[in-house]
C-alpha cells in the first residue's frame, strides 16, 4: 500500500499539474469505486482545483465550492499521467479525470477491487473520511505517546493503526522498528521512557527522510512504478540481505500476504521470531537465536 511517502510524491506531483485547472471530465470504469452518489459525481465537472491534500492514505482534490473529491489508493491502487484524453485501461482501470493539459488514471492491479473515490461537499463530510490519526511530523513527543498506547498492541501494530498515526503501513513501520533498535512483536505497553523517545524520533525521522527521498525521484515526472520496496531501505523486502548497520542477515515473518523484516542483533538481542507457518512445522528445530540458525 502506499505510504505517507509516497502519497505526498503523488500530490507533489499532481500539484504542478492541475491546481488552478478545471476538472472537464470524469470516467469510472469500475462500478465498485465510487462510493458515494449524492451529490452526483457529475456536480464536479467544469470546478477548478483549489488546493491538494493527504488525508491518512488518502489523496484529496479541493474544488471550487467546498467539493472534495477523495481518492484511497488501498493496497494495489496507482495514479498515472497520460496526455489529455487517453483511454482508460480495459484490464486494470478503475477511472480517468480529466484536465486541459493531461489525464489522471487510476488502476488497480490484481482481481480484488479495493480503492475507492468519494465526492464529498463541505468539510464535516470530509472529516468524516478522517481515520483520525495524528500526524508524526507535527506530533509532540506526548500525543505520540498518547497515541501509540490506545490500544495494547505489537509495536508494528500500533505504528500502522490509522486511527492513531497516520499514514504508517507495513513497510515504514519495519524501517522505524529498526531505526529505533525496537522488536515488531515488543508490545507497546512493555516500552520505558527511553524506548518511546527513540521511536518518536526514528518515526519522524524516516517518515521525513522518506518522504524527501520519494519527492526528488519523481523530480519534474510523475511517480511510476510505486512499490513497499526500495534499494536503500535498512530492511523491509530485504530478507536474507546483511543489515546495513551490523551486517547480520534481515529475518522475517510471514503472515497471510503480510511480511515483517527484522535484524535479529539490532532488535531482538539475537532472538528470531517466531514464523508462524515454519516454527510450528520445525517445531522443536526452529532455531532460537541467529547463532543457531
Amino acid at each position: 500500500m502506499p505510504e505517507l511517502p509516497e502519497i505526498e510524491a503523488y500530490i507533489a506531483a499532481l500539484q504542478r499539474r492541475v491546481v488552478g485547472e478545471p476538472l472537464v471530465g470524469v470516467r469510472i470504469a469500475s462500478f465498485s469505486l465510487l462510493k458515494t452518489y449524492d451529490p452526483p459525481v457529475e456536480t464536479v465537472l467544469g470546478k477548478r482545483v483549489e488546493s491538494l491534500s493527504r488525508l491518512g492514505k488518502r489523496i484529496v482534490f479541493h474544488l471550487q465550492d467546498s467539493f472534495h473529491l477523495v481518492i484511497h489508493l488501498m493496497v494495489a491502487g496507482r495514479l498515472h499521467w497520460h496526455p489529455p484524453g487517453k483511454a482508460v485501461p480495459k484490464k486494470y482501470g478503475l477511472a480517468a479525470f480529466d484536465f486541459p493539459d493531461g489525464t489522471v488514471i487510476l488502476t488497480e492491479a490484481g482481481t480484488k477491487r479495493r480503492a475507492s473515490v468519494h465526492v464529498i461537499v463541505g468539510d464535516a463530510g470530509l472529516k468524516a473520511l478522517d481515520p483520525g490519526g495524528i500526524e508524526i511530523a507535527e506530533a509532540s513527543i506526548d500525543e505520540f505517546r498518547s497515541a501509540l498506547l490506545a490500544e495494547r498492541h505489537t509495536l508494528k501494530r500500533a505504528l500502522s493503526d490509522a486511527r492513531f498515526i497516520s499514514g504508517i503501513g507495513g513497510a515504514f513501520a519495519d524501517e522505524i522498528l529498526h531505526a529505533a533498535r525496537l522488536s515488531p512483536l515488543q508490545m507497546n505497553t512493555n516500552l520505558s521512557d527511553d524506548d518511546v523517545s527513540r521511536l518518536f524520533t526514528a518515526a519522524r525521522d524516516v517518515m521525513a527522510r522518506w518522504t524527501d527521498i520519494r519527492i526528488a525521484e519523481t523530480g519534474d515526472g510523475f511517480p511510476e512504478k510505486v512499490t513497499a520496496f526500495h534499494a536503500d531501505m535498512a530492511v523491509h523486502g530485504k530478507y536474507g540481505d546483511p543489515c546495513p548497520v551490523c551486517s547480520t542477515p534481515v529475518q522475517r515473518i510471514v503472515y497471510a500476504s503480510r511480511e515483517t523484516n527484522y535484524c535479529p542483533t539490532c532488535q531482538t538481542g539475537g532472538k528470531l521470531l517466531a514464523d508462524r507457518s515454519l516454527s510450528r512445522l520445525l517445531k522443536s528445530d526452529w532455531p532460537a537465536t541467529i547463532d543457531e540458525l
